[in-house]
């Protein structure tokens, strides 16, 4: 008797989004929806709730908290992220995280709609009902671009395109004063840049940019962690549990716990997606690659 292993995988389309305003938020926002794409409908998906949100030109919603952490990275647009330490004015490229039970709200002054990418660890209940919390008004306050030099940025910062470039690493050319916290890590034609992690403020997720040279590859592997991917730039060839898909700017693509996964460049040009994990990495064995047990197989046999 034979046991077919469950797959612990889902991609989803760009063609396929769907776009809805949150049941929690229909009185308590304008202008405001969401496509979850990973959700407690996704197989294998706990800790993990991975969306695009839009905002429109006029839009807002109300000052709230969540139970859950939230980082967010915008795509398109601005919007206003006010919080109880004042008001960012967050655009593309921009990134931060909320911690649990801050209260924030959003507001989008400007004339065109602002997307952005949302992680929620842990996952939300199914409509985030007995996850949000709506609070009294924050008080007014101008404001404030983000300013990735300035210490006092402590929950947000920013991360362009050429940021990935291994050639654009001077302390001239980077966002922020270079360190080990801003270090691009750069092997096999693959280039990280972290985004959100403990060091910014969050507990229960991370969020980095990921980028591939053309034949850049990353062999079979799997992890003791949940994965979510939103590409950016480009197209990637990757195999989930063994099943071959071509992404392309737009797809989401999500791996669960255990889910065998590889990518590869096929070209022409770069390949860059958004990344998230959840919940944050182990010290040791955060990847288990393949090869290097089948290595150990055949050194035993």
């Amino acid at each position: 008797m034979t046991t077919e292993k469950p797959l612990r995988h889902v991609v989803h389309r760009i063609a396929d989004a769907r776009y809805i305003q949150p049941d929690v938020f229909r009185e308590r926002s304008s202008g405001f929806t969401r496509w979850s794409a990973i959700d407690h409908q996704t197989p294998g998906a706990v800790h993990t709730g991975f969306g695009v949100c839009v905002l429109e030109p006029g839009g807002s919603v109300d000052a709230h908290l969540h139970s859950f952490e939230e980082a967010v990275h915008i795509l398109e647009g601005e919007v206003v992220c006010h919080t109880q330490e004042g008001s960012v004015l967050l655009g593309e490229g921009d990134y931060g995280v909320i911690p649990v039970a801050v209260t924030h709200s959003w507001s989008n002054a400007g004339d065109t709609a602002a997307r952005w990418a949302v992680m929620t660890a842990p996952q939300p209940q199914p409509g985030f009902s007995g996850d949000t919390f709506f609070v009294d008004p924050l008080p007014p306050a101008a404001p404030q671009p983000v300013d990735a030099r300035d210490p006092r940025w402590r929950s947000f910062g920013h991360v362009s395109p050429e940021n990935m470039d291994p050639e654009m690493q001077s302390q001239e050319m980077l966002a922020v004063s270079a360190s080990m916290r801003t270090a691009l890590l750069v092997y096999s034609g693959i280039s990280v840049k972290m985004m959100v992690d403990s060091d910014l403020g969050a507990q229960l997720q991370t969020m980095f940019m990921v980028q591939y040279e053309e034949r850049g590859v990353a062999g079979a592997h799997d992890h003791p962690l949940e994965e979510t991917y939103m590409i950016l730039e480009g197209r990637t060839d990757a195999k989930f549990d063994g099943v071959p898909y071509r992404l392309e700017v737009g797809d989401i693509a999500f791996a669960g716990v255990g889910c065998v996964h590889e990518f590869s460049n096929p070209g022409p040009g770069i390949v860059r997606w958004l990344e998230t994990q959840a919940p944050q990495p182990p010290a040791r064995h955060s990847y288990r690659f393949a090869r290097d047990w089948t290595y150990l197989q055949d050194a035993l046999g």
